[in-house]
């Protein structure tokens, strides 16, 4: 027998609100790296790189450039394989499922915590694991706590950038454990702590997620979880006649409904959307994870090396990032205002959901743009504008691109595509090590030049919200000249 309706609801309200949590509390920390960083140097990890040199004036000054350059080079690793292990993690979790994948990411996350507990100045190189693990584990809870959206079909973009608000939100997870390692508790007390946490995501994996994928549509009397002792995800339902029904995950919406031919997984590939995607995505993900890995030694550059001032502007950048689950639904909320309103005749829901997304396309590039002018300005109260608008832009950024991904291409391609995009943006922000790289030697620490550039190659990110408004133009004029001709 199905379940009441009202379990239904309470169930995916819990779905819900678990993964919210999860997602904000623990999936994104890697990127609070710069509240780390700052507790990592108290602890002296790398400090044998820092070497006695001269100052302008012949004064004896502490040169740590190299390990300014260490620590980059470890967030650089770890944001590339972030983005890039996504591609094999995207076709994991096409091909096994939800429980399978987060097994994995919950290992992984669990593996780099306790690295970094039992991480020290002496066993510092443990930090290059360590933060990958905990990039590819956190991406992998982002990336099987987006289906949840499935679940409310009218508010699913709105969920879906909810989710990756919130995960751009847990990088405020590192700078509650520098306040605390500022109060006495230890690096390695608060990390422990977080691998204990790892038990809630097992829990939840089992009792508020189902074993395979999320369907979208969703088909009735859907049933996920474990329930009374048994698995209740795609059992075969009974219908008024007494014939059986495929499975809940296969249920198709009506049983006499057309089949649709979907792409193929090369034809989203090769597709212009898939290609301006992309570098929408990878121009504006380079300029923040520059920002990110060199926020430490600009802060230190802009204050005049005052440790009071650099952790102050620290612990404001690290508590901007708790509103990216605030700033995020505005993002969702654009491409979901037209739900429930009456289509244009001819138009398809697919069309219309595509039409919602130009606005957020083209706002998040001009956040963009306006987040790299703040940045490359160097005057230290700014800053705290540049704080809340690339918390703004971030939210945006990869809530927006989740939904277009889950908007513009079939359902049962999401995974793949999300991680090919993920991966190949990757590769791109490689190009964030030989910006540092630059600015640390030929352009004697002043970042201006690089900042310049990365700014008006943000510009190029304008692109992809003009194409899919052309698009959408097309597909609105062809359905004018049909109508008008018969």
């Amino acid at each position: 027998m199905p379940e009441p309706q009202s379990k239904f609801s309470v169930r995916r309200c819990l779905t819900f609100a678990t993964g919210l949590l999860e997602c904000l509390c623990f999936a994104g920390a890697v990127f609070g790296w710069a509240a780390l960083v700052f507790v990592l140097k108290e602890d002296r990890y790398f400090s044998f790189l820092c070497v006695n040199g001269t100052g302008v004036n012949g004064t004896q000054t502490l040169d740590c450039s190299a390990q300014d350059e260490q620590f980059s080079l470890i967030f650089t690793i770890a944001s590339f394989m972030n983005n890039f292990l996504t591609l094999p993690n995207g076709f994991l979790f096409d091909r096994f499922g939800t429980t399978v994948t987060r097994l994995y990411g919950i290992f992984l996350y669990t593996m780099g915590t306790l690295m970094v507990a039992f991480s020290s100045s002496a066993l510092a190189y443990l930090l290059f694991p360590a933060l990958s693990f905990l990039a590819v584990g956190g991406i992998l809870l982002l990336m099987t706590n987006m289906q949840v959206g499935n679940l409310f079909g009218s508010r699913r973009s709105t969920i879906i950038t909810l989710y990756n608000g919130a995960f751009d939100s847990s990088s405020a997870l590192f700078l509650i454990v520098k306040l605390l390692h500022e109060i006495g508790v230890s690096l390695r007390a608060a990390f422990l702590f977080l691998s204990a946490c790892s038990v809630i995501h097992i829990l939840r994996t089992f009792f508020l997620l189902p074993r395979n994928l999320i369907p979208y549509p969703l088909p009735d009397r859907y049933t996920y979880g474990v329930s009374c002792g048994k698995s209740v995800t795609a059992s075969a339902e009974v219908a008024a006649n007494g014939e059986a029904l495929p499975a809940a995950e296969e249920t198709p919406l009506t049983n006499n409904a057309p089949v649709k031919q979907e792409k193929t997984f090369r034809e989203c590939l090769l597709s212009r959307f898939f290609l301006w995607h992309l570098l929408w995505l990878s121009v504006m993900q380079l300029r923040h994870y520059l920002f990110i890995g060199t926020l430490n030694p600009m802060l230190q550059r802009l204050t005049g090396g005052q440790p009071s001032l650099v952790s102050q502007y620290t612990n404001a950048f690290a508590i901007t990032q708790l509103c990216g689950v605030l700033c995020a639904p505005w993002n969702g909320l654009i491409m979901d205002r037209h739900k429930g309103k009456p289509r244009a005749a001819g138009e398809t829901e697919q069309e219309a959901d595509l039409r919602a997304t130009v606005l957020s396309l083209f706002l998040t590039a001009l956040q963009c743009v306006l987040f790299s002018l703040c940045a490359s300005t160097p005057y230290l109260p700014l800053q705290y504008l540049t704080f809340i608008l690339q918390v703004l832009n971030r939210s945006f950024l990869y809530g927006g691109n989740a939904a277009f991904i889950s908007v513009a291409f079939p359902s049962c391609h999401f995974g793949k595509l999300y991680g090919l995009v993920m991966a190949l943006s990757a590769v791109f922000s490689l190009l964030q090590y030989p910006c540092f790289a630059l600015v640390k030697g030929p352009l004697g620490g002043d970042p201006l030049y690089v900042n310049v550039g990365l700014t008006l190659l943000s510009v190029l990110a304008f692109i992809h919200p003009v194409f899919v408004y052309m698009h959408c133009r097309n597909l609105a004029s062809e359905r004018a000249k049909s109508k008008a001709s018969s």
